[in-house]
């Protein structure tokens, strides 16, 4: 029997018996004449001018409010940079999947991040991005107003909608200021993800906390009880929510309740994520009838720190991995801080290849990745066949988009991080002498490089140029690519088709980290540094192997570094390379367990789930 639901009420009725109308040429199905009457009454409530449903039902049921500067949920809609956006993308995802009632807030990017563009010295270029997000959302009737820099702001939104795997919908509303209404710079505003001067940066995260809240009231969210900070650059948010609650009560500031109702997710360890603004920058832009006073009280004496905004307006604060939890509550002392470690989607960072064969020995595991514990069973040939076939589609890409000829096969490492220094992407060049000799005496070694460096990070760009003259440099022996323009679709080939994911951050400075994660789900061994999620996923010859030692010498960076690339050539020299060209059974027998112990934990369906039961509950 095929069950449609009522737009109206929400019951899911049979369409042969049941009520019905016709409404531009579609027809709708009622559990009773009630609900049949309000449709008919007004129309427009239940759909949207496009024909899209857009129920008050649907409205009145959300929840959760889930704010970020970036969301990657598609790689057509350049509105992410790294790994934050991907990682809420994600967890969008999984709330789509669970059916959590969620709603996602972010900013439409007319310019995208940027287009990558490396010359042969890797000398990297930006472009801005071409794309139309009216081939992806639909726009939105309703307006509304921020107050920037003694003007009147117009914001309106669009709507891209995440579909379950069971068909439920969790719309991300995207805010943008290419309003007509607008002056031409101030439709500019929202042109480009983390671009511009610090006024830039201060203007387009009032739009998102603001602005976005106001966006959610004019949609009809009017039952929202939890609002979610995906770092801080939301934060104004809980500003906005004190306004309100004054202006409606008539009474002093309601701090305690605020508080109540928001949560706050820190990503980074790195004083360079914690957005800063100075108070002379605060009072030129921001104009909205909040004494100065308070944001002072709130937000720091000195300077508007976006951070202790929302350390101080959230009821419930975690880190992103369990040592990220307890790195954070020793920079902010005075807070209590909880962790919930990171994952990733599970269905959108599986290949093809593996997701076949997962369907056949592990049916179900798209709606339970904790299913994914049975690959443990899945014969080791179905293993290495699922991997060859994605490995095969890799360098058919890399050999297309380069001038070298990678092999299928020998062993293939890949990094693909945002680039930067305490990445640090080129410690596997400490000492490219060792690294030729394993090449040439132990094993035949290809790596892939990919990643982009923020326009204004000198020290991210110098490494990129590095890795290329490392590449001229060795490329008798090791041959080495760097992919330009790394995004979503490139990450999808690369952490299914190498054959060891390597990450080496500066410890502790590595907060989580999720690329490993996603390699886990196409049975990729992570060759890792002990920071981040890789301490909760790390057993030593098991899912895959650590580098360095496990203490941190916070004391000399340059012997740690030093510790750490000689631990590296030692473990290819002597184990990796070895088992992968001469006990390849071993090797398939760590890919399966990867997934068995990793990607059955590390996933968004589990994180969401930690979140709803400690911070949406």
């Amino acid at each position: 029997m095929n069950m449609v639901k009522d737009p109206v009420c929400g019951m899911m009725v049979d369409p042969d018996t049941s009520l019905t109308a016709v409404y531009q040429k579609e027809s709708f199905y009622f559990c009773s004449d009630l609900c049949k009457r309000t449709f008919l009454e007004d129309t427009e409530k239940f759909v949207g001018a496009d024909g899209s449903r857009n129920t008050v039902l649907e409205k009145i049921s959300r929840r959760i409010a889930y704010f970020s500067m970036e969301i990657g949920v598609d790689p057509r809609l350049p509105i992410y940079s790294g790994g934050l956006g991907v990682l809420a993308g994600d967890t969008l995802k999984s709330c789509a999947d669970l059916k959590v009632p969620i709603v996602g807030i972010t900013l439409l990017y007319a310019n995208g991040y940027f287009d990558q563009k490396l010359d042969e010295w890797g000398n990297q270029q930006e472009r801005p991005v071409s794309w139309d997000p009216s081939q992806f959302a639909r726009l939105l009737p309703e307006k509304v107003i921020a107050n920037i820099e003694n003007r009147a702001v117009v914001l309106h939104a669009w709507q891209y909608d995440i579909i379950g795997v069971s068909g439920f919908i969790v719309p991300l509303i995207l805010l943008d200021t290419h309003v007509v209404d607008n002056t031409t710079s101030d439709r500019e505003l929202t042109a480009w993800l983390y671009g511009g001067d610090e006024r830039y940066r201060l203007i387009q995260e009032i739009i998102l906390g603001l602005g976005g809240l106001r966006m959610l009231r004019a949609l009809g969210y009017h039952e929202l009880e939890r609002f979610h900070m995906n770092e801080g650059h939301a934060a104004f948010l809980s500003l906005e929510l004190l306004q309100a609650k004054r202006s409606q009560e008539q009474t002093d500031w309601d701090f305690n309740g605020v508080r109540e109702q928001c949560i706050f997710t820190t990503h980074t360890p790195v004083p360079a994520g914690h957005d800063q603004f100075s108070y002379d920058l605060v009072r030129q832009v921001f104009n909205e009838p909040m004494p100065l006073k308070v944001i002072q009280m709130l937000s720091g004496e000195e300077q508007l720190n976006m951070t202790r905004l929302a350390l101080n307006m959230s009821d419930y604060i975690n880190g992103v991995a369990k040592k990220h939890g307890e790195v954070s509550q020793e920079m902010f002392p005075g807070y209590t801080i909880d962790s919930v470690t990171n994952g990733v989607h599970s269905v959108t960072w599986t290949c093809e290849s593996y997701q076949g064969l997962y369907d056949h020995y592990i049916p179900g595991w798209k709606k339970d990745p904790f299913s994914l514990r049975h690959a443990i069973s899945i014969q080791k040939q179905d293993i290495w066949n699922a991997h060859v076939e994605a490995k095969a589609k890799l360098m058919e890409e890399v050999n297309k988009r380069s001038h070298h000829s990678f092999s299928p096969d020998v062993l293939t490492i890949g990094f693909a991080r945002r680039a930067t220094l305490y990445k640090r992407a080129d410690l596997i060049f400490s000492d490219p002498n060792q690294l030729q000799d394993i090449a040439r005496n132990t094993g035949r070694i290809q790596i892939l490089f990919a990643g982009k460096a923020h326009p204004k990070d000198g020290g991210g760009k110098d490494v990129i140029r590095r890795i290329f003259r490392m590449a001229q440099q060795l490329q008798h022996e090791v041959a080495i690519v760097y992919l330009e323009n790394y995004d979503i679709a490139l990450a999808k080939l690369l952490v299914s088709g190498v054959d060891l994911w390597l990450n080496t951050p500066h410890r502790p400075l590595e907060a989580s980290g999720t690329s490993g994660m996603k390699a886990t789900h196409n049975g990729i061994p992570n060759f890792s540094v002990l920071d981040g999620w890789w301490i909760e996923g790390h057993i030593e010859g098991v899912t895959g192997w650590s580098i360095g030692p496990a203490t941190i010498n916070q004391t000399n960076p340059e012997e740690m570094a030093y510790e750490d690339a000689m631990d590296l050539y030692q473990k290819l020299r002597n184990v990796i390379v070895p088992m992968f060209y001469q006990n390849r059974e071993g090797w398939i027998d760590m890919m399966r367990q990867s997934i068995a112990f990793n990607a059955s934990f590390f996933n968004t369906h589990r994180m969401v789930q930690q979140y709803a039961a400690n911070a949406y509950v």
